[in-house]
């Protein structure tokens, strides 16, 4: 992925975050002096599930998604791309099958409305296809690179992969 591509979606993360904490502040501070504003815990909720997205496509990106590694570990460096391989067809499979799954229930809450925002809830559940799709791409780029370089999939190799990708979590 183009480098401007995870800025820009860190930055979206970010606002995200941002716009999330005023949302609850508000709703605390209105509930305190007994003005409740009933839409901003809506709109946060809404905005924290496209966060989590954003969150886990960088994640998978970075490869910083937690993983039980102890018996992959063992194994030689072929056997053990050709385990990461399979793993990542599945994963796509799985990511697929959900965003077109996730599709459908968007389509069939198109019409419901969510909490009190007056807002469709679909702007909710569309955040499962949107989001398993750009996992998707992040798993395809992932395994297309692993091909290339014959690399480990989703374990980084080295420790500095490690350290770098730490930072550049923020």
């Amino acid at each position: 992925m183009p480098q401007w591509y995870g800025r820009l979606e860190f930055a979206l993360a970010k606002c995200l975050l941002v716009a999330i904490t005023v949302l609850v502040f508000i709703a605390a501070m209105s509930r305190f002096f007994g003005a409740p504003v009933e839409w901003s815990d809506d709109m946060a909720q809404l905005l924290f599930v496209w966060l989590c997205m954003l969150g886990a496509n960088r994640a998978m990106r970075l490869k910083m998604h937690m993983a039980m590694d102890y018996s992959i570990k063992r194994l030689s460096r072929k056997p053990r791309w050709l385990v990461e391989l399979l793993n990542g067809a599945l994963m796509l499979a799985f990511l697929l099958t959900l965003a077109w799954s996730g599709y459908k229930l968007t389509i069939l809450n198109w019409e419901r409305v969510f909490g009190d925002s007056g807002l469709s809830y679909a702007w909710v559940t569309i955040a499962i296809p949107v989001g398993c799709a750009l996992l998707s791409v992040e798993v395809a780029v992932l395994m297309v690179r692993s091909f290339k370089t014959k690399s480990p999939l989703f374990f980084p190799e080295k420790s500095n992969d490690i350290e770098r990708a730490h930072s550049q979590l923020g």
